[in-house]
């Protein structure tokens, strides 16, 4: 009996998992109607996968073992992250093997849509290795013009180390870079194998002694939430409240956005600041002539 509880285990995770999906989620088409369970259908999950719906269901049901290939297949359909698909082949009793190859992140729909309709809050959205994936107007206008970065240097870390201005632009800077250090540590803790995560950190710790140093003290910190001073060269001091927000549909995208207290200084000058970046944006846009 004893034998069947990692298989049980086994099908309430598949359970848990298909039932966090939408069909939008995975591509398929909305049906009509309410739906008896929340997320995906198992007959919807089976064909994804290329399996049947009858294979499935046994697996579900702690009935049989799956092959390395079909967990594979069905790691993809559930859209798990590598400690996901880690935690899968280990109930499973398979050799987990090398984590499935990374692609080059793109910003979820959602969260475009986020950004575009905040039209004075700073927001942006980081990916893996803190890249830069997407920002709205009000963030290019608080930070910097990331449209002005090669794609490859969109990389918070990376613009915190190499980007003088930003030096002044925090009033605090060693304590922020400092956190950045830490949260790039986690990233590492993740994927240890990522070559641009390597890259990154090699680069970082030739160029800036402080990184080489912070990073040797093995010091970690997540995405989570804080305030910031600073000291905007349009707009004077901003104390901003700064909150950072997980994608269910990507784990590996963080939306951050700086708000004010309504009403606080900040909070006028965030708005100031917007309409300084609308002019900017409109006057570049102007045709010349």
């Amino acid at each position: 009996m004893a034998s069947n509880v990692p298989l049980n285990e086994l099908g309430e995770f598949f359970k848990k998992r298909r039932s966090e999906l939408s069909p939008r989620t995975v591509g398929l088409p909305e049906q009509g109607g309410p739906r008896r369970v929340a997320g995906l259908r198992r007959e919807e999950v089976a064909r994804l996968a290329s399996i049947s719906t009858d294979y499935y269901t046994r697996l579900e049901q702690g009935r049989m073992q799956a092959s390395a290939p079909v967990l594979d297949a069905l790691a993809r359909v559930l859209h798990l992250d590598d400690d996901q698909r880690s935690y899968l082949f280990q109930l499973a009793g398979k050799p987990v093997g090398r984590p499935r190859n990374r692609g080059r992140q793109k910003v979820q729909p959602q969260l475009q849509r986020v950004l575009d309709d905040l039209t004075v809050t700073p927001a942006l959205v980081q990916g893996r290795r803190g890249d830069v994936l997407a920002w709205n107007s009000p963030a290019a206008a608080l930070v910097t013009d990331f449209s002005r970065l090669p794609e490859k240097h969109r990389n918070y870390p990376r613009i915190q180390f190499t980007d003088r201005a930003m030096r002044t632009l925090y009033a605090d800077w060693e304590t922020s870079a400092q956190i950045c250090v830490a949260q790039l540590r986690m990233e590492a803790a993740k994927y240890p194998e990522d070559p641009r995560l390597i890259e990154l950190v090699g680069e970082l710790s030739l160029r800036d002694q402080q990184f080489a140093q912070w990073w040797g003290e093995h010091r970690v910190a997540g995405r989570t939430v804080g305030t910031k001073t600073l000291n905007h060269p349009v707009v004077g001091e901003l104390v901003l409240d700064w909150d950072t927000l997980t994608a269910n549909t990507d784990p590996d995208q963080h939306l951050t956005v700086w708000t004010a207290a309504p009403g606080s200084p900040t909070h006028d000058r965030l708005r100031i600041l917007a309409s300084w970046a609308a002019e900017q944006n409109m006057a570049a846009s102007s045709p010349v002539g």
